[in-house]
């Protein structure tokens, strides 16, 4: 992303506010989904109770580490800038 003397222009703002809401969302959401498949069971079902503080553990773990991976490749990918639309070749403009 381009500066200009060390000030953004409002649509660079607000190209960096929708991608922080777009890496917070999905990273919720991909969050959400682990805990849900790993810690589902021992909220569901009837488990012994080292099984359900395992599968509790490791859900809230592993959610919290997706999470924070998420953000940062989705924020780390949009810092690099746009993808070329055709890759290893170059535009026509270039």
């Amino acid at each position: 992303m381009e500066h200009t003397r060390g000030h953004r222009t409002q649509s660079q703002r607000d190209a960096i506010t929708v991608e922080i809401g777009y890496a917070l969302a999905s990273a919720v959401f991909a969050a959400a989904v682990l805990f849900g498949v790993l810690a589902g069971p021992a909220l569901l079902f009837d488990l012994p109770t080292a099984a359900e503080k395992v599968l509790l553990v490791a859900g809230t773990a592993l959610a919290a580490a997706l999470f924070l991976l998420r953000v940062i490749s989705v924020l780390v990918r949009f810092r690099q800038g746009p993808q070329p639309s055709q890759p290893g070749r170059t535009s026509p403009d270039s």
